[in-house]
């Protein structure tokens, strides 16, 4: 080879290896650019595709701006083309490294929904119909089938059978599935408070201890007043005295309520109004969290037979029937005087 070729060929190394180190410069310029994105983003990628498919998905969507280098930072850097299919959250300031990163781990978004205590089954349902990126599968089946299909025995209700919580799902979730956990949840929580409840309780069963706290957990949100609305209810039953509490008149009601419970409502029999019928009713009026679980298995000793609300927030809790006029006056008093203010 004579000098001159030599030369050339030189030349034509040095500007090869010249344009790769810029090119190199380039891609990872574009691989620590932000995406193209001013707030948080849910993208799905669907199973199979590929390379092309996810450029322009990613440009459809807007969340890069160029692919022009897109392809060849995916040939240059292997690693991170092992995308995996899903639904993922992109957030602001995330650089396309990281975004393929992300698709590549798996790590897809977790969605939330939060069942809270005292809610109904009804209540479930609603959330459960308008949850995002969950599968449905529950349109159109009474509350029996849905209960058949989490697995309750057959006749038992749905109502105070799932733990109330927040839950998290990744896209595709089947809404049964919730339901089946929160409900394994429910089972195991009721169990512990069974097995390490107070001797001589008069409940029957768990069931009965489960519906005792649902009645707890709708008569109070204050932590340190559930064990002793658990010993007004435990010790009326002690004494065979009916519980006449409102939130199970309230159930039996039904669509009929319409937040006035009148005296023909109270004196209306049905199975849940505790006004009438002795001892507890036949089922959880709504789900119960652990603490209203915990009350029920361990109530305060005391001697209260009633309780009525402070006008504070709170109740005033009284051993007889006189004491508990006076309390009911006061209540009212304080209700007034806030209505005139």
């Amino acid at each position: 080879m004579t000098k001159k070729k030599s030369m050339i060929v030189a030349l034509i190394v040095l500007l090869l290896a010249a344009g790769a180190g810029l090119l190199w410069q380039q891609l990872q310029r574009f691989a620590a650019s932000p995406l193209a994105i001013n707030q948080e983003t849910i993208f799905t990628l669907p199973a199979g595709t590929g390379r092309d498919g996810l450029q322009t998905l990613l440009l459809k969507q807007q969340v890069i701006k160029d692919g022009g280098f897109f392809p060849w930072l995916l040939r240059v850097e292997p690693d991170l083309s092992r995308f995996k299919a899903g639904t993922y959250r992109f957030m602001p300031g995330m650089t396309v490294r990281e975004m393929l990163l992300l698709l590549a781990s798996g790590k897809e978004a977790q969605f939330a929904i939060r069942f809270t205590e005292g809610s109904r089954f009804s209540d479930w349902l609603d959330l459960l119909r308008n949850a995002p990126y969950l599968k449905h599968s529950l349109a159109g089946l009474g509350e029996a089938e849905i209960a058949a299909r989490v697995g309750l025995k057959e006749g038992v209700p749905a109502e105070g059978r799932f733990y109330p919580d927040t839950w998290l799902y990744t896209a595709g979730t089947e809404d049964i599935a919730l339901l089946r956990r929160a409900k394994q949840r429910m089972d195991k929580t009721l169990e512990d408070a069974w097995q390490g409840r107070a001797p001589d309780l008069p409940y029957k069963s768990a069931d009965e201890l489960l519906t005792m706290a649902s009645i707890i957990e709708k008569e109070t949100a204050i932590s340190e007043e559930r064990n002793r609305v658990a010993s007004v209810f435990i010790n009326r039953l002690r004494l065979g005295m009916k519980l006449q509490t409102d939130p199970t008149v309230i159930y039996g009601m039904g669509e009929e309520y319409n937040g006035v419970i009148t005296r023909k409502a109270l004196d209306t029999p049905t199975p849940y109004n505790t006004y009438v019928i002795a001892g507890l009713p036949p089922g959880p009026i709504a789900m119960p969290g652990k603490a209203s679980l915990l009350a029920a298995a361990h109530p305060d000793k005391t001697a209260y037979l009633y309780f009525v609300a402070d006008g504070k927030g709170g109740h005033s809790f009284t051993e007889n029937l006189s004491e508990h006029n006076r309390a009911v006056q006061r209540y009212r008093s304080a209700l007034k005087e806030r209505n005139e203010r």
